[in-house]
């Protein structure tokens, strides 16, 4: 039987973990469970804009992370390649357009990043994403008579 070693475990060519209990008992010590350290900020943005709502964790096992808005989890591309939400490698959030009309699912909403490993999960601060409202510009123009016009675009 050949054992192969790839740095602190050691299993055959079956793949049969032939590990010490001291090197796996330090291997453990060693993980910790995921935190958030970087939380999302509150966004209020245009539609058709580009966002990103940013989260950052740290854990060892790396934990995986997860968005979810208002309670549902977020469809990324990773579930759906038309997606427009692409989940960056940090774990933040990137929207390659704001979504907000009545064909398809808003992306106004409550958000929070989920980060896990098999030792717990950490919960980030909730984040608002408002889609802003159409401004109006206002130009009026004094005359000399004693009326403003005003246009509105």
């Amino acid at each position: 039987m050949a054992r192969v070693d790839n740095g602190d475990i050691t299993t055959d060519s079956y793949g049969k973990d032939h590990t010490d209990n001291a090197t796996r008992s330090r291997l453990r010590q060693d993980d910790f469970p995921p935190r958030i350290v970087e939380h999302p900020s509150d966004l209020i943005v245009a539609k058709g804009e580009p966002a990103t709502l940013n989260c950052k964790a740290e854990g060892r096992p790396y934990p995986t992370v997860e968005w979810y808005k208002d309670g549902e989890r977020v469809e990324t591309e990773g579930d759906n390649p038309r997606s427009h939400r692409i989940m960056l490698p940090s774990g933040s959030l990137f929207f390659l357009r704001i979504i907000h009309g009545r064909r398809s699912k808003p992306d106004d909403g409550s958000y929070v990043c989920v980060a896990r490993n098999y030792l717990g999960q950490a919960i980030s601060h909730n984040a608002s994403l408002e889609v802003a409202s159409k401004l109006l510009s206002v130009v009026c123009v004094f005359i000399a008579t004693p009326a403003i016009i005003c246009k509105c675009s």
